[in-house]
């Protein structure tokens, strides 16, 4: 494939081996789409890579980075840390379009694609870099992540942990009888109601984080709501681990939660399985809508978090 590749406000690039176009249901995240000769090459090169040495040396996961670099050029790697970085665009999705139905494929393509961007965080509810979790009828976990027919409420992720997180991953693995459950985004220039928060006295307040027994992170973190990043103004959230002080911090954060999950520009996205999507954890919030009831529900998927490369 040979496109002519444009997207607003962006150069104009000579793409042969993947391309790029607006997302079907997201007015800013951006689809890329692979050669599947490209994503087969990939897929014969880290055949024999054993997912157990990714997560043991923290070299290996660069090295499968490298590998689809080689595979599409150091364009498409630009390209990525670009349409994530760029504050208009902020995400992408992308997948193996049916090429494999492999759980470890998923993780090795996952992995790759999160290490062009840069180094993934430890993640200490799954023990290593990356989590794999279900969504299934029954759960009895401690946090609205496994319950399927509770709204997941809009948040960010790494409030509760010391590390930096400015990149999202989700991949899904595997769906069964699943109705509903679509992801959620909203990018805070979205949010129309953003700075009557902003300017709120408890606006740029720190608060305390502190996550739930099963994330198995101990410590206690205080960041401000709001705050000037690299990306312009930013935003650290989520309504289950922020400890408010008084009657008054409670019901601001409250409203605050209501109108995120209200606000017009919070949006729908859908991924099959095999996808992913990335997102700018500094001005994204993301949640996930509830699923229709059915015994046999069935979803797995995988999260990575971590920091831009140095």
């Amino acid at each position: 494939m040979d496109a002519l590749i444009t997207h607003p406000g962006s150069i104009t690039h000579r793409q042969p081996l993947f391309r790029l176009s607006a997302h079907p249901t997201h007015h800013r995240i951006m689809n890329v789409t692979v050669d599947p000769n490209a994503l087969t090459g990939f897929l014969a090169d880290v055949r024999d890579v054993d997912v157990q040495n990714l997560e043991y040396v923290p070299f290996m996961r660069h090295h499968l980075a490298d590998l689809l670099v080689e595979r599409l050029g150091d364009d498409f790697a630009d390209m990525l840390v670009e349409l994530v970085k760029d504050r208009r665009h902020g995400g992408f999705t992308i997948g193996l379009q049916d090429l494999s139905q492999d759980p470890s494929d998923f993780v090795k393509f996952g992995t790759a694609i999160g290490h062009i961007l840069g180094p993934s965080n430890h993640d200490a509810m799954s023990g290593t870099y990356y989590a794999r979790f279900v969504v299934k009828h029954t759960d009895n976990s401690d946090s609205y992540l496994r319950q399927a027919y509770r709204l997941f409420t809009m948040h960010t992720d790494g409030t509760y942990v010391s590390d930096a997180t400015d990149w999202l991953l989700m991949m899904k693995f595997a769906e069964r009888n699943a109705v509903g459950g679509e992801s959620r985004f909203l990018h805070i220039d979205d949010w129309e109601e953003r700075d009557r928060f902003v300017n709120h006295k408890l606006g740029t307040k720190p608060f305390f984080y502190k996550g739930s027994g099963s994330k198995n992170v101990s410590e206690q973190i205080e960041r401000p709501l709001f705050f000037q990043s690299e990306f312009g103004l930013s935003i650290s959230f989520i309504d289950q681990f922020v400890q408010p002080s008084n009657r008054e911090e409670a019901a601001f954060l409250r409203s605050l939660s209501q109108s995120m999950e209200t606000a017009a520009g919070t949006k729908e996205v859908s991924l099959p399985v095999g996808g992913l999507v990335v997102l700018n954890n500094y001005f994204y919030l993301h949640g996930r809508a509830p699923f229709q009831p059915n015994e046999s529900l069935f979803r797995e998927l995988m999260r990575q978090r971590g920091s831009f490369a140095s």
